[in-house]
């Protein structure tokens, strides 16, 4: 038999996922009748039935359940290899929200022996879900569906307020306190970390976010810990089974533990 296309994989998993041609077809971005006879000359090729189709549902076989086991694993197998490609002329490509993880980012980058290329974005999870990122640093909170992920740090919610405000000085606050205020009450921002940064210096705004963006927080801003809400945690998130990510990712839990237990020794002196 030749060797099927990407393509034919990608329509069938479309299917299989959606159970609808109609809606398969607009998350395709093609027509349903093409891609119904797309279906129907895969099954030709293949020499099984895929889908149980009535006026009123469509249903994957048994074959139809192998094979979408068995599709998913081919263009992973196909991202994977162009993640190799893409890597073997840049580097390991992670995306960073801009200010999440500040304190264990260059850590990480420094701690890993090949290239690495950060780009800032507010969609990492997008970012890796089409590709354009091998790893993303990502806050837990988020949609992190179809993807492996490990917890990498947990940070502490901090509230970023003007030098001048009535709780700098504090060593704590809570969310009773805040009440009131303009709080941008949200611990991995997708905003620029800078641009609200100045809207706090300016007193129009009140940020709750990670600890690991105190360090940059210049001297028109201080960073009080918010006592009675969680702390955040921040996972690499990656897609697929890249033997390179694995290893990147277990070099960057081991440096965040070293990191960790050097913290935890310094405080027992």
């Amino acid at each position: 038999m030749d060797r099927l296309e990407t393509r034919q994989f990608a329509y069938f998993v479309a299917v299989a996922e959606e159970l609808h041609f109609g809606r398969a077809a607009e998350k395709l971005g093609i027509a349903a009748p093409p891609l119904s006879r797309a279906i129907a000359s895969l099954e030709r090729r293949v020499g099984a039935r895929l889908f149980e189709r009535t006026s009123r549902r469509v249903e994957l076989t048994a074959a139809g359940e192998v094979f979408l086991v068995e599709s998913r694993a081919a263009l992973d197998a196909v991202d994977t290899a162009l993640r190799r490609v893409r890597r073997a002329g840049r580097g390991l490509v992670v995306a960073v929200r801009s200010g999440s993880g500040s304190g264990v980012l260059p850590l990480v980058v420094a701690g890993y022996g090949g290239a690495v290329e950060v780009v800032f974005t507010a969609d990492q999870v997008g970012a890796l879900r089409d590709g354009t990122a091998d790893v993303g640093l990502v806050c837990g909170s988020e949609d992190l569906s179809g993807l492996t992920t490990v917890e990498l740090v947990r940070e502490r919610p901090v509230a970023l307020l003007p030098v001048g405000h009535r709780l700098a000085g504090v060593d704590g606050v809570t969310v009773g306190e805040l009440r009131g205020e303009d709080v941008f009450a949200e611990k991995c921002p997708p905003v620029a970390l800078d641009e609200l940064v100045d809207l706090v210096a300016l007193g129009r705004l009140i940020v709750v976010a990670g600890d690991g963006v105190v360090g940059r927080l210049g001297a028109s801003v201080v960073g009080v810990p918010v006592v009675d809400l969680p702390d955040t945690a921040l996972v690499l998130a990656w897609k697929g089974r890249d033997a390179g990510v694995r290893g990147f990712v277990r070099m960057a839990a081991d440096v965040v533990a070293r990191r960790a237990s050097v913290r935890v020794q310094g405080n027992d002196r």
